[in-house]
């Protein structure tokens, strides 16, 4: 069996979208996330989480507890969801619900948070808040901090907002001739990179287990493929690294994205093209070597079509680690 998470971690993923919108704002025309004073692609943690959710759900057959289901004419709510929890397990394995009635809140929570733990991998690796509602008036709550928080994703360039105008398919009413008008912001290249970090100490609370964390990157890496929505295909992973930090070392080098940087000979908002762009990795580099006493070891995937360049010379990245113990991942 998996045991819990004792090492802290870091994780740097880059990823690039072509033609498509990474993270539209529902308050602003569903427009691509902007940065007004750096003009850089923004996408939220949320939109991450939300991917690697589907995955696991969808591929995977992970229980996940932040997902829609229907009930009745709409939607579960939080409360009406956390029910779903409220069960034993048999020694078959078989779950028998429980009557609230005949609980205390104080045994409904205990049973639902366990369950939850035990079932929900998404609680494991982000937390929850969940109200929990046993009548009129008794009313508590589960929470819990997650171990693996994600910065908001930025782009390394400045990105080209485009205004998008077509037909749609469809007549606008019964009898019209003419179709009806479909409108839409995209950007034509963003490469954006996600900077996150797995805290050990947390890991205890939520039961947090290493299977867990190979899980999420694979998550991260083919769920991003797999997002083929109109507005989300033409999304790639390039580059996704692990830092796994020795036992009870308590220290992170932090801020793994500000380390890299794009060279291209393009203007920013002129790159169409993974092959428009070089990251360069000399800082990230050095900052890995000058702490190499602390590091246990390093996961790694990488896209063939992504370059890298070190102290202004092209490297390739399984060269970058010879001096660390590594793993490539293989999902």
């Amino acid at each position: 069996m998996s045991e819990i998470v004792k090492n802290r971690s870091e994780i740097l993923f880059l990823y690039d979208a072509t033609d498509a919108n990474p993270n539209g704002d529902p308050v602003d025309e569903n427009k691509p996330r902007i940065d007004e004073e750096t003009r850089v692609n923004i996408v939220t943690d949320v939109r991450l989480k939300r991917t690697v959710r589907d995955y696991l759900h969808d591929f995977k057959n992970c229980e996940i507890l932040i997902r829609e289901i229907e009930y009745g004419t709409g939607i579960q709510d939080a409360k009406i969801r956390a029910e779903d929890f409220l069960y034993q397990k048999k020694k078959s394995g078989e779950k028998e619900k429980v009557d609230k009635s005949k609980i205390t809140l104080q045994q409904m929570v205990k049973t639902i948070q366990n369950n939850i733990l035990e079932e929900c991998i998404d609680v494991r690796l982000f937390g929850v808040t969940l109200p929990v509602n046993k009548g009129p008036k008794e009313e508590s709550s589960i929470t819990y901090t997650g171990p693996v928080q994600f910065k908001f994703g930025r782009s390394l360039h400045q990105v080209d907002l485009t205004f998008i105008k077509g037909t749609g398919a469809f007549a606008s009413e019964a009898g019209a001739q003419q179709k009806t008008f479909r409108e839409e912001y995209i950007l034509p290249y963003s490469l954006i990179a996600f900077y996150g970090i797995v805290n050990e100490n947390a890991a205890k609370e939520t039961l947090l287990k290493d299977n867990d964390i190979v899980l999420l990157l694979e998550g991260i890496w083919i769920g991003t493929r797999n997002l083929i929505s109109r507005s989300k295909a033409g999304q790639v992973p390039r580059l996704l690294i692990q830092v796994i930090y020795k036992e009870n070392q308590n220290f992170h080098i932090g801020e793994l994205d500000r380390r890299i940087s794009k060279i291209s000979n393009k203007d920013d908002k002129a790159i169409r093209s993974i092959s428009d762009i070089k990251i360069d990795i000399t800082n990230l580099v050095k900052t890995l070597n000058e702490h190499k006493d602390k590091i246990e070891k390093i996961r790694f995937k990488v896209d063939e079509r992504i370059a890298f360049i070190k102290d202004g010379a092209d490297i390739s990245f399984e060269t970058i680690l010879n001096n660390f113990s590594t793993e490539e991942l293989s999902f």
